[in-house]
């Protein structure tokens, strides 16, 4: 049996009010009074208060850049240094989780397997060698990586660290998802890069997975049901450039997922042997304020539902893979009795939907 022990976040040290973000935006993209209602309009709108970032420069002013130059007709950084970036801030971030997450619970060196996830930096040798040598882990470790998969990416992880507690003895399971979206940011005003600036944010989450250690709060993994919806695979995705790493993020997406949701939804329970009423939390990954509305008006839930996924949208934004992840740990704080059925979904390029159900016993 495969059960989820613990989870722990980490964020970057610079939390940034959404409305400062706001008037970085409107400064570096130079905007006309039109332009700026209208961005200003949105960010009032996106359901966000505050987002982490490892960069300094989204709000204090000019004199607080360091990664961002002051002046637009200035080049951004270029790949390399968007890499370079992440190398130097991802280790000590993912470090930080899987310590709070672990402790509790186990010694580092009993750590039998550790899979990473990210699809906002990529090297070789890559984060999963760096965080091996940084906790001294034995050099024989089972590792993987799980990259570019985008915000459905920890769900991935989950099934693999599954398959892994299916089929070892005395497995001990970490996963740890980190993203660094803001340092991606771009400078040309477009739809699809104004839409990224407004959402994401920097986070990391680390989840321990065992089929040996008994916890009072464990989960342990039932099920897992997937969608692609190929006509929506050039409404959402995520590209390398020189710049950095390019998202598409259509304003087409709420209505593809609200097109498919019901039958996504009907068909994960089902999968599971349950029904919609046996669902006692509903762990949905907060793409953005406008896709957690249409699934509570499709699926006719509630506010009370929702809260844990609104809960985290308003104080982090969307971390992309961590955040399904930051909801679940809000769900398995507040569990207070035994019987918890959990269905959880993430959306991410493709449009590919995941969902996942936990039950806690």
């Amino acid at each position: 049996m495969a059960n989820i022990i613990s989870i722990a976040t980490a964020n970057p040290a610079y939390c940034h009010q959404q409305l400062d973000i706001l008037a970085f935006m409107q400064n570096v993209y130079q905007l006309n009074e039109v332009d700026q209602r209208k961005l200003k309009f949105l960010y009032h709108q996106s359901g966000i208060h505050t987002r982490y970032s490892a960069i300094a420069d989204y709000h204090g002013g000019e004199a607080a850049r360091d990664f961002i130059p002051a002046d637009i007709n200035t080049d951004f950084p270029l790949l390399e240094k968007r890499m370079e970036f992440f190398d130097a801030h991802a280790l000590n971030l993912s470090i930080a989780a899987i310590q709070k997450c672990i402790e509790p619970f186990l010694p580092i060196n009993q750590i039998t397997h550790l899979i990473t996830i990210s699809c906002t930096g990529m090297s070789a040798p890559g984060l999963d060698l760096q965080i091996m040598q940084a906790l001294e882990l034995p050099t024989t470790i089972f590792r993987t990586s799980i990259n570019f998969m985008g915000c459905y990416a920890a769900v991935h992880g989950l099934k693999l660290a599954k398959m892994i507690c299916d089929s070892t003895p005395n497995a001990n399971v970490v996963i740890v998802a980190t993203e660094l979206c803001t340092l991606h940011f771009q400078k040309e005003f477009t739809e699809d890069n104004a839409a990224s600036s407004l959402l994401f944010a920097d986070g990391s989450a680390a989840v321990l997975v065992s089929n040996c250690i008994k916890a009072s709060k464990s989960l342990s993994i039932q099920n897992f049901y997937a969608q692609v919806a190929f006509n929506g695979q050039e409404d959402m995705a995520w590209n390398l450039s020189s710049k950095g790493f390019l998202m598409k993020l259509s304003s087409y997406i709420p209505q593809l997922i609200e097109a498919d949701i019901e039958a996504l939804i009907s068909k994960a329970l089902a999968a599971g042997n349950h029904t919609k009423s046996d669902i006692t939390h509903w762990c949905i990954h907060p793409g953005g304020k406008r896709i957690l509305d249409l699934i509570q008006r499709k699926m006719q839930l509630t506010e009370s539902d929702l809260q844990y996924a609104r809960k985290v949208l308003y104080n982090y934004g969307n971390m992309s893979s961590p955040t399904v992840l930051f909801v679940l740990k809000e769900i398995m704080d507040a569990i207070d009795q035994p019987g918890a059925v959990i269905l959880g979904m993430a959306f991410g390029p493709g449009l590919t939907m995941e969902t996942f159900t936990l039950k806690n016993s």
